[in-house]
């Protein structure tokens, strides 16, 4: 009889995706089989109920199977998910990359994240036959926003080796990734925890432009999301000067409006992201902008809503991550009045509803014109701008060919 693969089922971020790829490579050089691994997801309460659902499934799913959870809801709560009968071993973030602690025998192993003060050493030479790879710069979070209790998941920013990071870059270049992106929890504060600085700059601007230096066949180079409040002159000059570094910025604003960003504790104003986006887009032109919203966080007035919802439309973010504000126990913000649940709803199909409207502007702006197109799989790209696009003609996965945009549908360009 044949034993029943391990299997690692994902919830949550981009992060989370990559540290699945370096437990599945692990359980692969190690000969694990029949394991099942839940890395879960800590954001909302509601991430924590959608883990424990998953478990309870996959149990039935396969009842021989070793469970193992682990991932941001793990970490905080590991007794929680210990007394699931349906899990057989809990493990922390810091320890689900290292195959002997990730597989051992205690039915907890924990450790306190917040005194972590290193990244894991791996390297990933491909993500499982995607054209884009991602790449974790660092870990952790030093920010206090009022919602959030990433900080406690993943411990303090630490900062990945830059000679990592580009030894990662030049493999997954040479398995064939034509583009990379960068992530982490805060990756515009990378270097802040080893006082990185040089002539030129700072931080995230010194990975970028080492990277493009040190890597000259790859071919693009996205980032996930951006703090506004860490971006300095050194990466404007490179998003001016650097053809490779995609023009697509993702900010994690979480609102567009003072008081409410106040109460989250953000770091930065609606004035602050008004110039960023007049200064990106006089570096380059043609520039989208995404961003992450929380809609109904406690306090959040009509008035405050009106007023995050005209400023997206009047900087005309085109990609959209909106999340209905979810209290997460531990965080100050649960303390605070809540808006009620079908306001939220409400406030969350608007922007939805703004970023759809946006997107379309841009589509339509794009009929016409000759993109590079990202093959990921027969029929469907991406632009440099991150626009999706659906497309007739043959063309191998991985490559970037030059399409004619015909038209677009269903936020989607079209290409015959």
């Amino acid at each position: 009889m044949t034993t029943p693969s391990s299997e690692i089922v994902t919830l949550g971020c981009r992060l989370n995706t990559l540290e699945s790829e370096v437990m599945r490579d692990e359980l692969s050089k190690a000969g694990i089989e029949d394991a099942v691994i839940i890395n879960t997801c800590a954001v909302t309460a509601e991430a924590e109920r959608q883990a424990r659902q998953t478990i309870r499934r996959l149990r039935r799913e396969r009842p021989n199977a070793r469970i193992i959870v682990t991932g941001c809801a793990a970490q905080l709560d590991p007794a929680k998910f210990a007394d699931m009968t349906e899990v057989d071993r809990v493990v922390g973030n810091h320890e689900k990359l290292n195959i002997e602690t990730l597989v051992g025998d205690d039915a907890i192993l924990v450790t306190d994240i917040s005194q972590i003060r290193e990244t894991a050493g791996h390297l990933v030479h491909g993500l499982d036959g995607r054209t884009r790879a991602f790449v974790m710069v660092q870990q952790g979070c030093d920010n206090t926003c009022t919602f959030c209790i990433i900080p406690a998941a993943r411990g303090p920013n630490r900062a990945a080796p830059l000679d990592q990071i580009t030894a990662q870059v030049k493999k997954l270049v040479a398995t064939g990734h034509k583009e990379v992106v960068l992530t982490g929890v805060d990756i515009a504060a990378y270097g802040q925890d080893l006082g990185l600085c040089d002539e030129n700059g700072t931080g995230l601007a010194l990975v970028i432009r080492t990277l493009l230096d040190a890597v000259p066949e790859l071919e693009r180079l996205r980032l996930s999301s951006l703090d506004p409040a860490r971006l300095d002159d050194a990466f404007f000059e490179l998003l001016a000067g650097e053809p490779r570094l995609m023009a697509h910025l993702h900010l994690s604003l979480q609102a567009a409006d003072d008081m409410v960003l106040a109460r989250m504790k953000r770091r930065h104003r609606t004035a602050d992201i008004a110039r960023l986006v007049q200064r990106a887009k006089r570096a380059r032109p043609g520039i989208v902008f995404g961003a992450d919203l929380i809609a109904g966080f406690p306090t959040e007035t009509d008035e405050m809503f009106e007023t995050t919802a005209k400023n997206i439309q009047d900087w005309g973010f085109q990609y959209l991550h909106v999340f209905p504000y979810s209290s997460r126990p531990g965080t100050p913000a649960e303390r605070m009045p809540q808006v009620p649940g079908n306001v939220i709803k409400e406030r969350a199909k608007v922007l939805r509803q703004l970023g759809e409207a946006n997107l379309d502007r841009h589509l339509k702006s794009l009929v016409g014109t000759v993109q590079p197109v990202l093959v990921e799989k027969d029929g469907f790209g991406r632009t440099e701008s991150f626009a999706a696009v659906r497309f007739l003609k043959q063309a191998a996965q991985g490559a970037i060919v030059d399409m004619k945009i015909t038209g677009f549908k269903d936020g989607e360009l079209t290409s015959s």
